[in-house]
């Protein structure tokens, strides 16, 4: 058993058939008699508050503004650790992923917009924009060896850069009031702490305690809070001298087993308990339905090619190591997985309770297409015939 348990954290895929069941479940739960109660669960306040701290939040904020900060540090580690000495270390690497995800949003929104155009749903133009990191990594990691390991850092930068404009998105267009002060105690914590990076301070605890003051100085600027992980991920040291191996390899070894098989499974649970309406059916043939599904499911995988192409043509740029065009299609795909950020831009965009669940139910038909083309595409790319 001890064996069987060993090879199940330690596949690939492992994490997003976990995923998936908690999607499934949630879904379940949602759409049950037990409903009701999980939703309770998801409101119940958590922490405390006082004259000038204020740390209580519902469950589900605590999920999606906390948890999912620690994904993010995990991802920014990667992503650094790839930019330092890995497949994002030059700039013809790293300029494709950003490229690419500047396509792959505004494209999306476009589409949104031509659809929805002096309509009273043309503020969701946001919606189709980002992609859901957690969902789109584990979709690509249950293909495990099928495809090159380039294509998940080249996944994971454009879904990370995918979620920045998503978040400056929101900061300019969506956000009702932006707190400067906040963003100003962020950034002078930031600065002592690339003032650590330079000193050669190696502690991890010296970045990871700073680090949860940027993240609630963040999120109580205004802004998602999650990209404090990334954030903080980006000071801690790479390179060490005489040490076996260096805070952001240690961390980032740490993090993946707890990220994986716990923090990205709780959050599916709490973020896809969509409750079915007979109204959504209808709306996904509205302006506002077709706005979001044609988006993410043409839009990305659109942009993200032409903008991919332009930039290898104007050699700029280069694939992933052992890519072809039919990957960049199928990654594409992956980034039509909304969820998440999606959602949270259908909250802000509309105080219509039925527009707000016509455009869930309309991102989670999205997601679920563009996931299941995307796969197939990945899954099969080796043995089709290369795009020129």
């Amino acid at each position: 058993m001890r064996k069987i348990f060993k090879k199940f954290f330690e596949s690939a895929s492992s994490g997003g058939i976990v995923l998936f069941i908690c999607v499934i479940v949630s879904l379940g739960l949602a759409n049950s008699p037990l409903g009701t109660t999980f939703q309770r669960i998801l409101d119940f306040p958590l922490g405390f508050e006082n004259a000038s701290v204020h740390l209580k939040y519902s469950t589900a904020l605590w999920i999606n503004d906390g948890l999912m900060a620690i994904f993010f540090l995990l991802v920014g580690l990667e992503i650094k650790r790839e930019i330092i000495n890995g497949g994002l270390s030059t700039p013809r690497q790293a300029s494709l992923p950003i490229l690419s995800a500047i396509g792959g949003a505004l494209i999306p929104a476009g589409i949104y917009l031509f659809a929805n155009g002096g309509t009273e749903t043309a503020s969701g133009w946001g919606i189709p924009m980002a992609t859901d990191i957690a969902f789109a990594l584990a979709i690509l990691a249950m293909l495990g060896n099928k495809v090159p390991p380039s294509l998940k850092i080249f996944l994971a930068a454009l879904a990370i850069v995918d979620d920045l404009i998503a978040i400056l998105v929101i900061a300019i267009f969506y956000s009702a009031e932006l707190h400067t002060v906040y963003l100003g105690y962020a950034g002078g914590i930031m600065l002592l702490l690339i003032i650590f990076n330079k000193m050669g301070v190696r502690s991890l605890a010296f970045y990871l305690i700073p680090g949860l003051f940027i993240w609630y100085f963040i999120h109580h600027s205004g802004i998602h809070a999650t990209i404090a992980g990334v954030l903080t991920a980006l000071v801690i040291p790479m390179r060490t001298k005489g040490e076996k191996e260096s805070p952001l390899l240690k961390l980032e070894h740490a993090l993946v087993t707890p990220v994986n098989f716990l923090i990205v499974p709780i959050f599916a649970l709490a973020n896809t308990n969509i409750t079915f309406e007979r109204a959504m059916l209808d709306g996904l043939v509205s302006p506002l339905g077709l706005g979001i599904i044609a988006g993410l499911c043409l839009g990305k995988p659109l942009g993200v090619f032409l903008m991919s192409k332009l930039a290898i043509k104007l050699n700029i740029a280069q694939l992933p190591v052992g890519a072809n065009w039919k990957h960049v299609i199928g990654l594409g795909s992956l980034a039509g997985v909304g969820f998440t950020m999606a959602i949270f831009i259908s909250l802000l965009s509309f105080t219509d309770s039925l527009l707000i669940a016509e455009a869930k139910f309309s991102i989670l038909i999205a997601s679920l297409l563009s996931g299941i083309i995307g796969y197939t595409l990945l899954n099969t790319s080796n043995s089709l015939k290369k795009i020129d």
